[in-house]
């Protein structure tokens, strides 16, 4: 049985990571639609949020720049004279592009994960996390045993998955796979998890990494009493799908309320207060928040200061009963219904390579 300590989970296996996650999608070169992002201050901030103890990181290879910006990272500590591997931790994603799905071997695979290992200056990666495009392509369970391979040869130290449903894990888990993780889109507003996936990730000991939990900052004081205007990042051009398809942008305006008055109790933000109640969620292990400002490293460590009473728990959940959910699966929407796929680029494995 794993180890849950107050911030952080222990593996059987000894490895640990925190359960707020530094994201890193915010630093991908495809996420801003408007201004610019300033990676020297987002260097800056992973320091500081290694130095309170924030020590896990998430990027894929798939997120232009974001490995590389990590390998940045990894040289500064090393610069410094006490960097050792273990003293943080980096999860990455393998996303063979769509088109490669019916033609990937392992070496394609191997190739792909030397590569990560050399942008980020690792001797291994601590968590690789699977995503395959499209179901009905065959080679996916083919392609998750490459890994487990690579994890023998020493070049992967866990394997886990990402965006997949509960029939996909569970094809994993009864292959033998040894599927520590599952990352899954889980906020107020998409509650698709909570259908059969959660249950099952518990029953199997298979942490759910949520991303999302903000929907792309929606959930935040920013907005209060504020109508909704033009989009800042691709996430929240996602998100707005999500919030359409539940709460609406009226439903956000009566929960911010909601979550504000929580939130106050406790002295923390509104953001907080949505990241808490995912965290305490069943099989939930760690929930990711992006990293892209030293000015919001303060905020982040309050998501681990508090715990939710039960009472404000109910207040939360009674609250989202009332509206609907995106129908389905965790990302089913996003692998079928046109309007989900068209804002999806599934061909950025091979950018900038």
């Amino acid at each position: 049985m794993d180890n849950v300590m107050e911030n952080r989970i222990i593996l059987d296996n000894g490895y640990s990571f925190c359960r707020v996650i530094n994201g890193c999608w915010q630093l991908s070169a495809e996420h801003c639609l408007i201004g610019t992002l300033d990676y020297e201050d987002a260097l800056r901030a992973f320091h500081m949020l290694v130095d309170e103890g924030l020590t896990t990181f998430d990027c894929a290879d798939i997120y232009t720049g974001a490995e590389e910006l990590l390998g940045r990272f990894v040289m500064e500590l090393k610069s410094a004279g006490t960097y050792r591997e273990e003293d943080i931790q980096i999860h990455t994603k393998f996303v063979p592009d769509r088109d490669v799905l019916p033609v990937i071997d392992m070496q394609y695979t191997e190739g792909i994960v030397d590569r990560s290992l050399k942008r980020m200056h690792r001797e291994a990666l601590d968590l690789v996390q699977f995503h395959w495009w499209d179901y009905d392509v065959p080679g996916m369970l083919d392609t998750a045993f490459d890994l487990v391979r690579l994890q023998e040869k020493g070049k992967i130290r866990n394997i886990g998955m990402c965006n997949m449903d509960t029939k996909a894990l569970k094809l994993f888990v009864d292959a033998g796979i040894p599927v520590v993780s599952n990352q899954a889109q889980y906020s107020l507003f998409d509650r698709r998890p909570e259908r059969t996936l959660l249950d099952y990730s518990a029953a199997h000991g298979i942490h759910t990494f949520a991303f999302g939990t903000l929907a792309g900052g929606f959930l935040a004081e920013r907005y209060m009493g504020k109508r909704y205007e033009a989009p800042e990042t691709r996430s929240q051009v996602k998100y707005m799908q999500i919030i359409e398809d539940s709460l609406g942008w009226d439903g956000l305006q009566a929960l911010l309320p909601v979550l504000k008055e929580i939130a106050d109790a406790h002295g923390v933000s509104v953001s907080n207060v949505a990241m808490r109640y995912i965290l305490e969620q069943k099989s939930v292990g760690a929930v990711l928040i992006g990293t892209r400002s030293s000015r919001h490293v303060a905020s982040n460590l309050k998501t681990l200061s508090f715990a939710l009473t039960p009472d404000e728990r109910e207040t939360i959940r009674s609250f989202i009963a009332r509206y609907p959910t995106p129908e389905g699966e965790c990302y089913e929407l996003e692998r079928t219904s046109p309007r989900y796929k068209g804002i999806i680029l599934t061909d950025r494995n091979e950018v900038g390579k």
